[in-house]
């Protein structure tokens, strides 16, 4: 009869042992810091996703570290933007293991992408079109799609939906949680509707051409992208071209991005009318987490009206 009761025991310890794995969080990875703090978000009080592109490495650039293919090969699901944004994921697909899910968020439901800017006035960097193994159709869209919130509430309904599937037990937490995100995210977009409203008709030129879902939306006046590589500076007649199209474009302002250096602009405006200042699409020097997309879009706003509308 002992034996019987040990058995009983080790049925019911072997039970509540698979429940705890049934239980358990998602082993969830994103590709970069707008995104996770999207998944992050989403994910509050059930679990905390692994970010891969840290610090101020730019996704364009970057490569998979040991680290990351760890994280990768033991991940659940995987969120990423697109190809087109971050290259070094066209790799992950085969890393993943069997039964994971590699979400390619530009293809959410609602997200509305548009096709990259072309012509004189939108340089693209030497290689950017395409090359990178996604589809053609894929290739000319602009995938820095983050940058609208309303983009972000439909990437958000998307997240809950796989993490739910997922983890069925945790789908009430994941979607009041979406619910709650998106009302903050309704109300940044308020509120930088309001603050940006004076600058509707103040032109200006970027550094490469990465705002144009942050444009679009909050009706904002950029004439132009000259897309420096802060690996090539370019020479002296280059840089002569590049003043005469910021003069041409009547620029107010020229900006920078945090991984290129400031005085590569400076030497750009000098001479011109044009102030200088540093818009970062990504994030780089922010501190990843849950509020990071919030904190991302309102330095976007301030700098832009930092140097295109300056305190007296």
């Amino acid at each position: 009869m002992r034996w019987r009761a040990t058995l009983a025991v080790l049925a019911v310890l072997a039970l509540c042992a698979g429940a705890e794995r049934a239980w358990a969080a998602p082993r969830v990875v994103v590709t970069i810091k707008p995104i996770h703090a999207l998944v992050a978000a989403v994910m509050a009080g059930v679990g905390a996703p692994e970010l891969l592109v840290k610090g101020t490495t730019s996704p364009h650039v970057y490569a998979l570290k040991p680290s990351d293919v760890s994280a990768i090969s033991g991940a659940d699901i995987l969120f990423r933007t697109a190809a087109a944004t971050e290259p070094f994921s066209t790799t992950i697909g085969r890393m993943l293991p069997p039964g994971a899910e590699f979400v390619t968020l530009l293809e959410a439901p609602g997200v509305v992408a548009f096709e990259r800017r072309t012509g004189p006035d939108f340089e693209a960097p030497s290689g950017s079109r395409g090359g990178h193994g996604h589809s053609h159709a894929q290739a000319l869209l602009d995938g820095h799609i983050w940058l609208d919130p309303n983009n972000a509430k439909a990437m958000v309904a998307r997240i809950a939906e796989v993490l739910a599937a997922r983890d069925p037990a945790d789908a009430p937490r994941f979607n009041a949680n979406a619910a709650q995100l998106n009302a903050r995210l309704d109300a940044l977009a308020t509120e930088l509707e309001t603050a940006l409203a004076p600058l509707a008709d103040k032109p200006y030129v970027v550094a490469h051409d990465a705002y144009q879902y942050f444009e679009r939306r909050f009706r904002l006046k950029v004439v132009g992208a000259i897309a420096l590589s802060p690996e090539l500076p370019p020479s002296g007649k280059r840089l002569a071209e590049l003043r005469r199209k910021i003069v041409a474009l009547g620029a107010i302002c020229v900006f920078a991005e945090p991984e290129l250096d400031r005085r590569l602009i400076d030497n750009l405006t000098e001479g011109t009318p044009a102030r200088t200042g540093t818009l970062d699409p990504e994030g780089f020097r922010l501190e990843p987490g849950p509020n990071l997309y919030f904190t991302l879009l309102r330095k976007l706003a301030g700098d832009l009206l930092g140097c295109l509308l300056p305190p007296a």
